[in-house]
């Protein structure tokens, strides 16, 4: 498996499957995490290839463990922002989100693990936007804090904070509404 910094540097070079291969990687994600902002999944999905456009268009100097990624959400982003100051205001709709049972599971395994996961968005819902996308990223995206941090345009000594005020606060909004955990 390449790194996605080769695979860039591979479709720079004019290997054209180098790009389809982080269009498929990244594409449906990065729709998700553009449609929190947008609440548009249409318009999420015009977004996603304009940023993917964007930086195939021309060289960018992206290099480094992850940099990819992150420039890829970063250049999302400032299109969604863009975007929703022209239209109308919104942030990360969980909903999007599906859980498919594998067919190997328990059913009513699945029903309490998506009861669960539904608590978790609601929840999550509630907290302030920055503290949603901060986790989102880093969580859900699985990105480092300094990567989080380039796309929210931030330090890491933010990002840090906002991620452990995020996950004291969501602690706080699931212990109220009685949620409990696995290891209980």
């Amino acid at each position: 498996m390449i790194s996605d910094e080769s695979a860039y540097r591979r479709y720079l070079d004019g290997e054209q499957k180098a790009a389809d291969l982080l269009v498929e990687k990244y594409g449906d994600a990065l729709t998700l995490y553009i449609n929190g902002y947008l609440k548009d999944i249409h318009e999420a999905e015009d977004l996603m290839i304009e940023a993917f456009s964007l930086i195939f268009a021309k060289e960018r100097p992206i290099t480094g463990a992850g940099a990819f990624k992150a420039y890829l959400y970063k250049t999302a982003r400032n299109l969604a922002l863009r975007h929703r100051k022209k239209h109308r205001p919104g942030f990360l709709c969980f909903d999007e989100l599906n859980f498919e049972p594998r067919s190997d599971m328990l059913a009513d395994t699945e029903l309490y693990r998506s009861e669960r996961n539904r608590q978790l968005y609601d929840a999550l819902e509630k907290l302030k936007a920055e503290y949603r996308e901060a986790l989102y990223l880093v969580y859900f995206e699985d990105m480092s804090y300094r990567n989080a941090a380039r796309i929210m345009k931030k330090s890491e000594g933010q990002i840090t904070k906002l991620v452990y005020r995020g996950k004291q606060r969501l602690k706080a909004i699931l212990e109220k509404e009685g949620f409990t955990y696995a290891d209980e």
